[in-house]
């Protein structure tokens, strides 16, 4: 600075310009440059500039930023890589996934979280992975939150595992068989009837003590021919993306007050179901991938029909009757049809629809249930 000082006072009165120039080692150019900057800024233009372009060619424009930054506050829960998707569906320019990351950080739009250490439980899930829509329905009630004040809410959801696809999410007023069964009947008429419905273990979808845990709720999806499947006790991890889904009610949902619970989860059931883009679906929504089922509903069968195979209706204590002798079978399954089916061992196999549900021995009377790994197997075709 001392000598670029002390070089444009001299040029200021110097009559051979060029070879001032040469005296301090610079081109006429630059000794130019710095007589420029003194007479525009006095000596603070003499110091180094910046080499950062004034702006890029591939620079964001404002009104582009904006757009970003008015996706992500109307969907504050969804991620860059979600509001990327969004934004290319009316877009023919998009920018990359990073240039969405950038400029919602510094819009103070991104959470920082606290990333945890992953612990293997070493088990495997016990379930199997849907390959098209209406495979498996997963159902679970999420955990409840006051809505409008004073009304509990703890709605029913329920999920097609491929599509993402959510087919209800219900604020029920109670738990009841009843309730949820007709829930479940508007839905099998709309979209038609799954291959298999994944549950927990709890009221109404299964029972800790009956015979293959079987309620009166599954009993009916049985009857329709839907297989079963169950998460193991206390492991929600068997069920992942149903419980990923329930974070996002959670996050979401709960916190809103309305006066129209209903309404309101219908609306926001809806922009998930069109709206909200899925990784696992290359960023299609749900409503893109699902399709309705090709097995439609035709109503509650009036009893099961076993061809050949001698039955016995269950009454509603449970039980059929062998001989004036009473054997207990399941009171989940009264009023339904069982199949017994001989055995050289002079012992039936009994079946409730395609459920090997245990074995019969006439001899003694007795009933034993069978007790399979995970209650998908033990069908027949």
């Amino acid at each position: 600075m001392s000598q670029r000082a002390e070089f444009v006072m001299k040029a200021l009165r110097a009559d051979n310009f060029r070879a001032l120039c040469a005296e301090y080692g610079i081109s006429a150019k630059t000794g130019y440059k710095w007589l420029e900057r003194f007479k525009q800024h006095g000596l603070a233009g003499l110091s180094d500039e910046s080499r950062r372009p004034n702006g890029h060619a591939r620079e964001l424009a404002e009104e582009v930023i904006c757009e970003m930054v008015r996706l992500k506050k109307l969907r504050p829960a969804w991620g860059p890589r979600k509001i990327r998707a969004i934004y290319a569906r009316t877009h023919s320019e998009v920018p990359s996934e990073s240039s969405f990351k950038r400029v919602l950080d510094r819009a103070g739009w991104v959470e920082r979280r606290r990333t945890r250490q992953r612990e293997s439980s070493g088990r495997l899930f016990a379930g199997r992975k849907a390959t098209k829509p209406n495979e498996i329905w997963t159902v679970d009630f999420k955990g409840w939150w006051y809505g409008a004040p004073g009304h509990r809410c703890e709605p029913l959801t329920v999920r097609d595992e491929f599509s993402r696809y959510v087919l209800e999410l219900r604020a029920l007023p109670n738990a009841k068989t009843e309730t949820v069964r007709a829930c479940f009947e508007r839905l099998f008429a709309e979209h038609g009837l799954p291959g298999a419905i994944r549950s927990d273990n709890g009221s109404p979808f299964a029972s800790r003590v009956g015979v293959w845990g079987l309620t009166r709720l599954s009993a009916w999806w049985l009857a329709l021919g839907i297989d079963l499947e169950r998460n193991r006790p206390a492991c929600p991890q068997d069920n992942p993306a149903h419980e990923r889904f329930h974070l996002d009610v959670a996050r979401e949902v709960e916190g809103v007050k309305v006066s129209d619970q209903q309404a309101f989860l219908d609306q926001w059931r809806e922009q998930y179901n069109q709206e909200r883009p899925h990784e696992a679906l290359g960023m299609r929504s749900p409503a893109e991938v699902f399709q309705k089922s090709e097995k439609a509903y035709s109503g509650t069968p009036e009893d099961l029909d076993y061809g050949t195979m001698r039955h016995r209706k269950i009454a509603p204590q449970g039980i059929i009757v062998l001989q004036n002798q009473w054997v207990f079978i399941s009171s989940a399954l009264a009023g339904w049809s069982v199949g017994l089916e001989g055995r050289a061992d002079g012992k039936s196999n009994v079946w409730f629809g395609r459920l090997l549900l245990g074995e019969l021995d006439e001899a003694a009377f007795t009933f034993n249930a069978t007790a399979p790994r995970s209650t998908s197997e033990g069908t027949k075709e």
